[in-house]
């Protein structure tokens, strides 16, 4: 049963709705609070959710876009919780971020928490001077707490495709870089700058000195955090060469937290942005393979029919956290907003903004 009023609506009354009465009442939801509400959508979401939002893109582009319309006070981010704190670290005051599922989350985000980053960090300082020769860069696929632990130690976040420019700025300044939580991203980066291997290593946050000896730490000037994207590394080169095989003029696409057996064998390799705009630009009859999430793959599909559009892998690689957020969410979180309640407001702590946005505002400025 739906109820109105000064009543909280409750998810469980969704669950069983039909999707097209679903996509009416949110539309419907949407209309009601006019330009008080801005919906973003995520590249990687669902189309059922994606055809609310106002803008799509990744998580850095929505964020900065929720912070430019500062005249809507209440954000709908339709991605996951870091995307939501982005927003919030970035957004005015005046605006609430609204999350459609809390347990929306990522889990390459997940493999560095903030104790094992400071246990490193310590580790670290045991050995090396840390403060002046180790520049702490975050992915901003990660939690707010991590990239306000750059801003407080002199460092920056990156995105896919600026890891390059904050690398350089990074090195710029002090001789080391601890590069987290995606080693891939960090490692196909410096591998493109021409970077030899012996000067990478990677830290295993299980293992006492990250599982390193403490000389290559002392040599090494790229620390890579064992983290990956669980989405990204089902990608194998037998993909890329089965696609090959099967379709001699093929162009292979993939994305940078691919790994690096991967990413050598693809023609391109970028962002998300940079694979929508690639492959949207190609010309007519051109074969693609591309190496990222299912639902953005199944989407150009549709939206470049004058191309043949293939998903890299023969395994269902959708991200299941980001499927989270599906239409029954995202509808019960809109009626509620139309009804006055907010649901599921993403904050993050002052402290943890203040520095966070440091880190931020260093890598805008950067690129």
């Amino acid at each position: 049963m739906r109820t109105v009023g000064s009543v909280q609506l409750q998810l469980t009354d969704y669950r069983a709705l039909a999707r097209e009465e679903l996509s009416v009442r949110t539309a419907m939801a949407k209309q009601a609070l006019g330009h008080q509400v801005l919906v973003l959508g995520h590249n990687y979401q669902r189309d059922e959710v994606i055809e609310h939002a106002d803008f799509r893109g990744d998580s850095l582009l929505l964020a900065k876009l929720a912070a430019e319309r500062s005249e809507r006070p209440y954000v709908v981010f339709c991605g996951v919780h870091f995307m939501a704190e982005t927003a919030d670290i970035l957004s005015r005051s005046n605006q609430v971020v609204i999350l459609p599922d809390m347990a929306a989350g990522c889990s390459m985000a997940d493999m560095a928490a903030i104790e094992q980053v400071d246990q490193c960090w310590e580790s670290l300082a045991r050995l090396i001077p840390v403060d002046e020769t180790v520049t702490p860069a975050v992915y901003v696929n990660s939690a707010a707490v991590l990239k306000a632990f750059c801003g407080e130690h002199g460092g920056i976040t990156c995105t896919s495709s600026n890891a390059r420019a904050v690398m350089e700025w990074a090195w710029g300044r002090r001789e080391k870089i601890l590069f987290f939580p995606d080693e891939h991203l960090g490692r196909n980066t410096a591998n493109k700058m021409g970077v030899p291997r012996g000067q990478m290593i990677v830290w295993d946050p299980f293992l006492p000195n990250g599982g390193n000896p403490v000389e290559a730490i002392r040599t090494a000037r790229l620390i890579l955090w064992k983290g990956h994207c669980s989405v990204h590394q089902m990608f194998q080169p037998a993909h890329v060469d089965y696609f090959r095989r099967q379709h001699p003029h093929i162009n292979v696409i993939v994305h940078p937290e691919c790994h690096e057996d991967v990413v050598n064998k693809a023609d391109l390799v970028g962002s998300t942005e940079f694979i929508i705009r690639t492959v949207s630009a190609a010309p007519a009859g051109t074969v693609w393979a591309v190496g990222t999430e299912l639902n953005l793959v199944n989407r150009l599909k549709r939206e470049q029919p004058d191309k043949r559009v293939f998903f890299l892998s023969s395994t269902v690689c959708q991200c299941a956290t980001m499927f989270r957020i599906d239409a029954p969410h995202l509808c019960w979180a809109m009626e509620n907003l139309a009804e006055g309640h907010v649901v599921n407001h993403i904050v993050v702590p002052d402290d943890e903004k203040v520095w966070a946005k440091i880190a931020l505002d260093r890598m805008m400025a950067v690129s």
